[in-house]
């Protein structure tokens, strides 16, 4: 098969998956309302007091993380559990896609998304106040973009090897902790004590204080940068290696 025409069916592959989130009303509540209350929750509470220059500046850094993973890992995670479920994923097993095609469709209909949610989340951030700096955004935004191929990876690896009746709980739970005590959101200063030293080496963690370094202080934390390639590394040869089709 040609370069050409693995990139067309690639890029066919992301535009179903694409069309098929944003048409889903459960994903676009756990992708858009769910990160909209929790930007406005953290900005009119006083969680994120003392930790940046303003309560916005440390929450949209840390609300554009989650919905990273929210797309990513929670939201391909169950789709791909659903479509082996249903034999979706044996049809294309087919196909000249591949594992390694599947997976590329998906991240760039993770990319497609989150920027949808950059702007809409983003774009209530401004109106709340958030100014990030130009030097923030060039930096940020890759992150959050290698983010999503982190949690996408990871997301693919749970829904490619578990049964799909266990993809539902396992994703939803595993978002949940990540999301409360996983350093997305909140930095892992105010993670219990128990977990506080293992936070920043978290998927979860890596990208929200990889992003507030990026936004907040308009400089690459490198240490969270590197954490967060080896997740994606890894995860993304461990979903191409043990992912199965039914």
């Amino acid at each position: 098969m040609s370069a050409a025409s693995l990139t067309r069916r690639v890029w066919q592959q992301g535009r179903y998956e694409t069309v098929t989130m944003l048409r889903n009303g459960e994903q676009l509540t756990l992708m858009i309302v769910l990160p909209l209350m929790a930007l406005i929750g953290l900005t009119l509470t006083p969680v994120l007091d003392g930790l940046g220059p303003s309560r916005i500046a440390v929450a949209a850094p840390g609300v554009l993380a989650l919905c990273t993973m929210s797309v990513g890992f929670t939201g391909q995670g169950i789709a791909t559990g659903f479509d082996r479920r249903y034999g979706v994923l044996r049809f294309l097993s087919t196909t000249p896609l591949g594992r390694g095609g599947l997976i590329a469709g998906k991240v760039l209909a993770v990319l497609v998304v989150l920027a949808v949610q950059v702007v809409v989340i983003g774009g209530v951030a401004l109106i709340l106040g958030w100014r990030p700096s130009a030097v923030g955004l060039l930096l940020g935004l890759p992150l959050l973009a290698l983010g999503a191929a982190a949690f996408t990876a990871l997301g693919l690896l749970i829904a490619g090897t578990a049964r799909p009746e266990a993809t539902l709980a396992v994703t939803n739970l595993v978002w949940i902790l990540l999301g409360v005590m996983g350093g997305i959101v909140l930095p892992s200063e105010r993670a219990p004590a128990a977990i506080a030293p293992i936070v920043g080496y978290l998927p979860s963690g890596a990208l929200g204080d990889a992003v507030r370094s990026a936004f907040i202080e308009g400089s690459l934390n490198v240490p969270s940068a590197v954490v967060l390639v080896l997740w994606t590394v890894l995860a993304g040869a461990a979903a191409t290696r043990w992912f199965r089709w039914s």
